[in-house]
């Protein structure tokens, strides 16, 4: 069995780096032969609008990017990909994400995606911001729709604030939502393999209203109730994810509150907080599925 990881094109990090030789160990313990390939031109369309693909005789590729388009392509080659082009483009974007999951009776703050804007000039005006926290209150949070690692995500606490927070970057995509107060500063981290709960961690900041470890928060092992589980096996199902990393927030009653999706999730801080082997259950995962053998881990 062969299969390759792909990485992105230009960003670059310890935990990328991680992610992708733990994966590649552990598929290779399994007896899998893998190559690491950084995304770079190895696939393109011909005149004939035909996929041409140097990535021939491989059984699946571990996709660890966000390119939604090579993603298309190098399925259309007929490749097994983890995760699916689709779930990635869904995750990528959290009004996406959202939108994806309405109708499941997943609970999510409120929201508002921001008007997209195309017009050069263009301004919040003070009776949209009015608008915006009429629905949403005061404090609320602001993200940007494609801001990942904790950064692109403010905490609003008035309407100057707010004005001038959107007004820097008009053209950028963007949620309003509100602000869950009894989760300030922690959230629940979940990773599903396969569907399936794996394992879960509670992140907290001392100093922030994020938990991201990016930004300095720290972690601890955590046992979720029963909701938290179904809850993130059904957002797996629903976004169809072979792996992923789900931000649960904690409700005033306990119950958990959807924050955003990782289709990508480092794992560096999971396996060492908790002391599991997420790449291996990822890797048995991946294997099993090409066989078409079932498994647990």
């Amino acid at each position: 069995m062969k299969g390759f990881i792909v990485k992105n094109a230009y960003f670059k990090s310890d935990s990328v780096d991680y992610q992708v030789n733990r994966i590649k160990e552990e598929l290779e313990l399994l007896g899998a032969k893998i190559d690491v390939v950084r995304n770079a031109y190895g696939v393109y369309l011909s005149e004939d609008c035909e996929v041409v693909s140097n990535y021939k005789g491989y059984d699946f590729c571990i996709f660890l990017d966000k390119d939604k388009y090579l993603g298309e392509m190098l399925k259309k080659q007929g490749l097994k990909v983890f995760n699916d082009y689709r779930a990635i483009e869904d995750c990528d974007d959290k009004m996406k994400t959202y939108l994806r999951l309405s109708g499941s009776k997943i609970k999510i703050p409120k929201t508002i995606s921001a008007p997209l804007c195309f017009t050069e000039g263009a301004k919040l005006s003070s009776e949209s911001a009015d608008e915006i926290i009429k629905i949403l209150g005061l404090p609320l949070v602001l993200k940007k729709s494609f801001s990942s690692l904790g950064k692109g995500v403010y905490l609003i606490k008035d309407k100057n604030e707010l004005i001038n927070t959107v007004n820097e970057n008009p053209f950028e995509p963007k949620i309003y939502q509100e602000f869950i107060s009894s989760s300030y500063g922690k959230d629940v981290r979940i990773i599903c393999i396969g569907k399936k709960y794996f394992s879960a961690m509670l992140r907290y900041s001392d100093s922030d209203f994020r938990s991201n470890s990016a930004l300095g928060g720290k972690a601890k092992p955590y046992a979720p109730s029963k909701e938290f589980i179904e809850v993130s096996e059904e957002i797996a199902r629903i976004l169809d994810l072979d792996y992923m990393g789900v931000d649960l927030m904690i409700g005033s009653s306990g119950e958990p509150i959807l924050c955003e999706v990782n289709s990508n999730a480092f794992f560096t801080t999971m396996e060492k907080v908790c002391g599991v082997n997420v790449a291996k259950a990822y890797a048995m995962h991946v294997v099993n599925t090409v066989k078409g053998d079932s498994y647990d881990y």
